[in-house]
């Protein structure tokens, strides 16, 4: 593909989300800001027997999502185990014990790790009612959690009450999540993918053999698990198959899929706290990781290191010839960013310095820009973690938002960017150094370091996508990634909503002379910078025994 169409390929997907921006950023506000309750909303909670107009402290909204959880994580559980005795089970067969604990968990925390082969192992039921209905309702768990810490910063004194979980996640699923993929399914099918109920059809080949060809719903979930940044596919080759993804059109429109609705919440956070400049520098902030991982990451690709990778023109490896490296590039670049996990080309094919690009991407905690809701969350949280840093180097208490970051606000800060490199590198030394971890590692050296440790990056910032050299498919790989899954989805948010129930308790504190203003460039270099020094003081030791070294040999 050459430069000119690898530069318009980005800048149709950096004009679709531009248009989209300011518009959809200003409905999630209206969403979740409204007094007014839909009919169909209305009889979800007569159902549930829930009132969703009655304010819930932190403490209460985090017991009903984990409770909301848990029931999901046990009714898919089920379904996974009882699927062969289930109408539309198309012959497959039920999951282990230990791979239906690994998909239930994987699926409710919006991870989406598949140890499996989609087209073998999932019934058509599986796929509908178990594994599309969470993609819709873990991406609608993340953005509650979002507008939850948006609240904290908006509102004063107000006894730690931060909204209702229940109101948030029927509005985040049926005024936001639904119409939007309803749309995007409909656009699918216009550009080939396939949406039927058909088992796999026995047909006659030219050469007088037989082969199978499959179906099923593929469409309307291809589009939620992109839109919801979920990533799960309905085959093992995930956007590569030309059943999920036909064209470099569709291609695209999965790379708008990915990003649209991370890129436009920084305007409903800059509506709902009353500046919208403050949107503009979250957006600005996401905007700048996006863009350097694309750079990198499509440089590495088409014109990085290798002998091979220069006689084709391309690190051509694992790429499907109907996109071609840079898109390839662009949609590896999105997808770690956003913590879908979806792929269009096999990642364990990335070039030495590619892969790192990805690795990164997660280990930066899935803020350029994202999953849905997780990703602003966590961007917000660092921006506390740059405030405080800014204030000790004057000598003031920080603030953000007009709230006095103090030793509670930031312990919580802590503790959040703490849980994820304590599950990545906890779990990566587990898995390198017991018998049952090292039996998975099928390339010794630095590469198969770097297989371990995307795994666990990849669990523990619930992306969900692999680097697909490591036999997972076992019960020690799927009960561990099964716990970091959980444990890296889970407790942040614990901290997140008790950070929120804090900022909400407190009186907004207009800004004085001494007050770091946090919604210019000045800020967004200070905020980007943090976000790498994390990384880099975190993983640095690490990356260096994986893809660095393999870069240099």
């Amino acid at each position: 593909m050459s430069a000119v169409t690898t530069v318009l390929q980005v800048g149709l997907v950096v004009v679709v989300l531009a248009a989209a921006h300011r518009p959809l950023g200003a409905y999630l506000a209206r969403v979740f800001t409204s007094r007014r309750h839909l009919a169909v909303e209305r009889v979800g909670y007569r159902v549930m027997r829930v009132d969703p107009d009655a304010e819930q402290r932190w403490s209460t909204y985090l017991l009903s999502l984990l409770g909301f959880s848990l029931a999901s994580v046990l009714v898919l559980f089920g379904l996974a185990r009882l699927q062969d005795r289930l109408p539309l089970s198309v012959g497959a067969p039920p999951m282990d014990p230990a791979g239906a604990w690994n998909t239930a968990v994987s699926f409710v925390t919006n991870t989406n790790w598949q140890w499996y082969s989609g087209e073998t192992a999932a019934g058509h039921l599986l796929q509908m009612a178990g594994l599309a209905v969470q993609n819709f309702v873990s991406a609608a768990v993340g953005l509650a959690v979002a507008v939850a810490l948006i609240r904290g910063f908006a509102r004063s004194g107000t006894d730690a009450r931060v909204g209702n979980f229940w109101s948030d996640l029927v509005r985040g699923s049926v005024r936001v999540l639904l119409p939007l993929a309803f749309v995007a399914a409909l656009a699918l099918v216009a550009g080939g993918v396939i949406q039927n109920l058909h088992a796999p059809t026995e047909v006659t080949t030219l050469a007088g053999g037989t082969q199978h060809v499959l179906g099923g719903p593929v469409a309307s979930q291809e589009a939620i698990k992109q839109l919801g940044t979920n990533g799960g596919g309905f085959f093992n080759a995930n956007s590569a198959h030309p059943f999920e993804n036909p064209t470099p059109w569709t291609s695209a429109l999965q790379v708008v899929l990915m990003l649209l609705v991370p890129l436009s919440l920084p305007r409903a956070f800059g509506l709902m706290v009353g500046d919208r400049r403050q949107g503009w520098a979250v957006l600005a902030t996401m905007g700048v990781l996006w863009a350097g991982s694309v750079a990198v990451l499509t440089w590495a690709e088409t014109a990085g290191p290798g002998l091979a990778p220069a006689a084709a023109g391309a690190a051509l490896e694992g790429k499907e010839t109907r996109f071609g490296a840079a898109a390839s590039a662009l949609f590896a670049a999105s997808t770690t960013g956003t913590s879908t996990g979806a792929v269009n080309a096999m990642h364990d094919s990335l070039t030495a310095p590619g892969g790192g690009v990805t690795l990164v991407n997660m280990l930066l905690g899935e803020v350029a820009p994202g999953g849905i809701g997780s990703g602003l969350y966590g961007l917000l949280v660092l921006a506390i973690v740059a405030v405080f840093l800014a204030g000790l180097m004057v000598g003031r208490t920080p603030e953000y938002l007009g709230k006095k970051i103090g030793r509670q606000e930031i312990t919580l800060v802590a503790l959040v960017v703490l849980t994820m490199p304590a599950i990545v590198l906890v779990g990566t030394a587990l898995a390198v150094a017991l018998p049952a971890g090292q039996a998975g590692i099928q390339e010794a050296g630095p590469h198969g370091l770097s297989e371990v440790l995307y795994a666990f990056a990849s669990a523990g910032n619930n992306n969900g996508s692999a680097f697909g050299g490591l036999t997972s498919g076992t019960p020690f790989y799927n009960v561990l990634l099964g716990l970091a899954m959980l444990v890296g989805r889970f407790v942040p948010i614990a901290l997140v909503l008790a950070l929120a129930g804090r900022l909400s308790s407190q009186r907004t504190v207009p800004a004085g002379s001494g007050t770091l203003p946090t919604h210019g460039p000045l800020f967004v270099g200070l905020l980007v910078s943090v976000t790498l020094v994390v990384v880099a003081l975190t993983f640095v030791p690490v990356l260096s025994l994986g893809p660095v070294v393999e870069s240099l040999s």
